[in-house]
């Protein structure tokens, strides 16, 4: 599938995955956000940055428990439990969190 945004053709996977994480950028993210129907926060932009920062530090994602665990062990226990993930990103945090941040589909997710 192809995402057309400011003249620019993004690839994405069928689940509306970014195929070269290379492109992603704010506006790609605000865009791929609208798409989910969630509005951008400072919130959300903290979850987004750091998810990405894991993937390039780590060179995979985490699982869901250990996404909420790695997000506790950064941002404490107020923004580190699945409520205050799922508040953000309510089809799934984990899921459109890497979605969002113009991550590969982490592989446990449907």
């Amino acid at each position: 599938m192809v995402l057309m945004l400011d003249g620019i053709a993004l690839e994405t996977t069928d689940d509306g995955f970014l195929r070269d994480a290379a492109q992603w950028n704010r506006r790609v993210a605000d865009e791929l956000a609208r798409l989910e129907a969630i509005e951008i926060n400072d919130a959300h932009w903290e979850i987004l940055l750091f998810i990405r920062d894991y993937y390039q530090q780590f060179k995979h994602l985490p699982n869901a428990r250990m996404f909420v665990t790695a997000v506790r062990k950064q941002f404490g226990e107020d923004k580190g439990n699945s409520r205050y993930l799922q508040k953000l990103f309510p089809q799934g945090p984990l899921k459109y969190a890497c979605k969002i941040a113009g991550l590969p589909k982490p592989p446990t997710c449907l």
